[in-house]
């Protein structure tokens, strides 16, 4: 038998070296987890550290401005100047109520001319420009909810993938965008009526981005068409706020 093994201090060493190297592995193991957890951090993730920053930012500032706001006299104060005003009509087309005497107004309004929109036969094998298309691709997401995102149609709209209606007269698209459209329409002979409530204006958008969906639509599923421009669009902009069309109202391609 080895005397060594039973000396006691040759034990106590070996104690003591067995919990140094023990530390120094659970230091290093802490160190690989903390790089591996650096790196394993997800873009949200550092989103969403400075978010909670400016959330905190915003609640400081907006503590210190209450505390020199005298609600009980504020909200007298604004209740009094809302009693006190007069309401005004609101002018903007896209917010008469159907059925007013403004929507009435309106439906009785003269048919718009779109003889000067159509009778330029722009040059369809003419080059598009990208950033049109882009701009068209980015407000297409929503129109494929109902026209599938290939535009092969769907539940809900009629097929745009080659359609008549889409590479034919340009104001046809631009007025359905601007009032919307209601009722059946036939496209490559087929008849299509299957959302009853049709499809509902678009106005809201801006002329750039109206040119650009229709040019994006006309000019892609396999369709090849002019570019539609802002410039068109503006020249309809009195359509906003009339009926939903139907096909009757539109140019036969």
């Amino acid at each position: 038998m080895d005397p060594t093994r039973d000396n006691p201090i040759i034990r106590f060493n070996t104690f003591w070296w067995g919990i140094g190297t023990f530390m120094i592995f659970a230091f290093l193991l802490a160190i690989i987890w903390a790089f591996a957890k650096r790196d394993t951090q997800t873009p949200e993730d550092v989103a969403g550290v400075a978010r909670k920053e400016i959330r905190a930012e915003i609640d400081r500032a907006q503590a210190e401005t209450l505390k020199s706001f005298d609600m009980e006299k504020a909200i007298p104060q604004v209740a009094a100047a809302l009693a006190s005003s007069k309401p005004a009509a609101v002018e903007k087309p896209e917010q008469v109520v159907p059925g007013s005497p403004t929507a009435q107004a309106l439906s009785e309004a003269p048919a718009v001319d779109v003889t000067a929109i159509d009778a330029p036969a722009a040059d369809p094998d003419a080059p598009i420009d990208p950033a049109v298309m882009e701009i068209g691709k980015a407000q297409y997401m929503l129109c494929g909810a109902c026209h599938g995102q290939n535009g092969e149609g769907g539940p809900a709209g009629p097929p745009l993938a080659g359609s008549e209606w889409v590479t034919g007269p340009v104001s046809n698209l631009i007025r359905i965008q601007l009032r919307g459209l209601i009722g059946p329409i036939t496209v490559k002979g087929v008849v299509y009526d299957q959302f009853p409530a049709g499809m509902l204006p678009m106005a809201y958008q801006t002329d750039e981005q109206i040119a650009g969906a229709l040019t994006y639509v006309r000019n892609s599923f396999g369709n090849k068409a002019s570019a539609v421009t802002p410039d068109q669009v503006k020249a309809l902009r009195g359509e906003v706020g009339k009926p939903q069309l139907t096909e009757a109202d539109l140019v036969k391609p």
